[in-house]
């Protein structure tokens, strides 16, 4: 199958048969009406999160759907029980590893749980995969695993590189997370996982995971089962010592003195603010999930027709940025839209960034801003003085970013990566190891109602896809097609710019 790991993370050497392994479970809640047998130490076994308003979707009524699954499939389907404080239920699906099924119309055979996870997946996000944003953009959907520390190996591979690969074939935002981000139904030995972008999009990254899944079985899978009924307190705390093999914890092996916060800070036009929160805060709370990056909306100090949007995380410069793949989403609801004399839709992205750090989207003499101009061929503008809202601290200068959305967007890209580079004190380090650019909707449309008709000539790629060709065709932010400055004070002078506010 397509995707499948040529690594070896102590794969599987055989088949077992569900014959052959011993210990049925009996129903404990409507998605569980059949005994069902135990897990094996070579089954494959995935556990896919449901959120809870969307458990009816497998479960079916009287259990209809969840049996007519595991008919199908023929592979076990056990569905947690709630637990207090927690939104989503765990699905555990698991079978034999042996290829049985036909999966789709690829004339290849996968496992009984590869083929049921797919159709579970299918139906949970069936609702979401139909529904169209108010701005115009296919929807977003994230899909959310639970993987133990000993197996997850398999999905990031040495130095990140599966999970690279998989990331740029696939275009999908594909994090993995654990400790706080953590939901109360996980074990403690437990990582998330988590897959963001667009519905087909998404499932081509599952096809791969759950294929790396797969081939890499956890040592520890066998307990999974038997411990899940009598590991949680009513508060959802795991009492058990946690299992951790061979892997470790991925992210725990980190020097956590590398790491460094990373923030922004959008201006938004007080109108725009209803479409970056959403109704009940369903927008943002959507974007701050999917990027992992913290979002606030502070209009404590506007004076007149502006607000700021302040973004954060605390971030490894290794790793894709939470606070720039929350940027390019925002990016379409809080820039000002206006028209150009063809009726082609326009839009100005306002980011406020400290004097001090100017200078790395400037450069000696002006070449790195000319630079980023002519590879986006966006107009990026330096504003100071009276020219800043009032929004804006008495040492913040303001960068204007105006152009097509896909122009517009690439031109943030650009600036934001440098304004991070320039956080860790990495210029130089960046063309050499680019972090994985973002995932971006490829459907950039911001058409709001009848003022902004539809672009019949303009490209509607993702951010990375220029109208004007001239980038590389490059999964990374830093492909620029020069060099990148030096830190410290190497951009010298630049020009007629007031680095002051006066």
């Amino acid at each position: 199958m397509a995707g499948q790991s040529n690594i070896n993370y102590g794969k599987r050497t055989h088949f077992q048969s569900d014959a052959a392994t011993n210990g049925g479970s009996k129903r404990r809640n409507p998605g569980d009406e059949t005994e069902q047998r135990g897990i094996g130490s070579e089954d494959t076994v995935y556990r896919y999160l449901c959120p809870l308003k969307k458990i009816g979707s497998i479960i079916g009524k009287g259990g209809e759907i969840v049996k007519q699954l595991r008919s199908e499939t023929k592979s076990n389907i056990r569905i947690s029980e709630t637990v207090p404080g927690c939104d989503e239920r765990i699905v555990t699906i698991y079978s034999s590893s042996e290829g049985t099924n036909l999966f789709e119309d690829s004339g290849e055979f996968v496992s009984p749980a590869q083929d049921a996870l797919f159709r579970v997946h299918d139906r949970i996000v069936a609702e979401d995969s139909l529904a169209d944003d108010e701005f115009g953009e296919l929807t977003l959907i994230t899909v959310r695993m639970l993987v133990p520390a000993d197996q997850i190996g398999c999905v990031i591979g040495k130095g990140g590189q599966v999970i690279q690969n998989i990331r740029t074939e696939t275009r999908a935002q594909i994090r993995i997370l654990k400790d706080e981000h953590l939901p109360l139904c996980a074990l403690s030995f437990d990582e998330l996982l988590q897959v963001a972008g667009e519905p087909a999009v998404v499932r081509k990254a599952l096809v791969q995971i759950a294929s790396r899944l797969h081939e890499n079985p956890s040592r520890s899978q066998h307990l999974l089962l038997s411990s899940s009924s009598n590991i949680y307190q009513s508060s959802g705390v795991y009492l058990s010592a946690p299992l951790v093999g061979s892997y470790g914890n991925y992210s725990a092996r980190r020097d956590e003195a590398s790491a460094r916060e990373f923030s922004l800070r959008l201006v938004c036009p007080a109108g725009n603010i209803g479409g970056v929160i959403g109704k009940g805060g369903g927008i943002i709370k959507q974007i701050r999930q999917e990027s992992g990056a913290s979002i606030k909306v502070d209009s404590s100090g506007a004076e007149g027709d502006d607000c700021i949007i302040f973004i954060s995380t605390k971030e490894f410069f290794e790793d894709p940025s939470p606070t720039i793949t929350a940027a390019l989403r925002l990016q379409p609801r809080c820039s000002e839209k206006t028209e150009r004399e063809s009726g082609d839709p326009v839009i100005t992205t306002r980011i406020l960034v400290p004097s001090a750090q100017i200078g790395c989207l400037i450069g000696r003499g002006g070449a790195i801003i000319s630079e980023m101009r002519s590879a986006t061929r966006a107009s990026i503008r330096i504003l100071t003085n009276e020219n800043v809202p009032k929004v804006a601290f008495e040492d913040e200068e303001m960068v204007q970013i105006t152009g097509s959305l896909d122009v517009a967007s690439s031109a943030l890209s650009q600036v934001t990566l440098r304004l991070r580079a320039n956080t860790f004190e990495r210029e130089g380090a960046l063309a050499a190891h680019p972090p994985v650019l973002p995932y971006v909707p490829m459907s950039l449309d911001i058409t709001d109602g009848s003022k902004y008709g539809n672009r019949d000539n303009q490209s509607r790629g993702r951010g990375n896809s220029y109208a004007t060709g001239n980038l590389p065709g490059r999964d990374s932010y830093g492909s620029y097609g020069g060099s990148l400055s030096g830190g410290g004070n190497a951009y010298g002078a630049y020009g007629d710019h007031s680095s002051g506010r006066g």
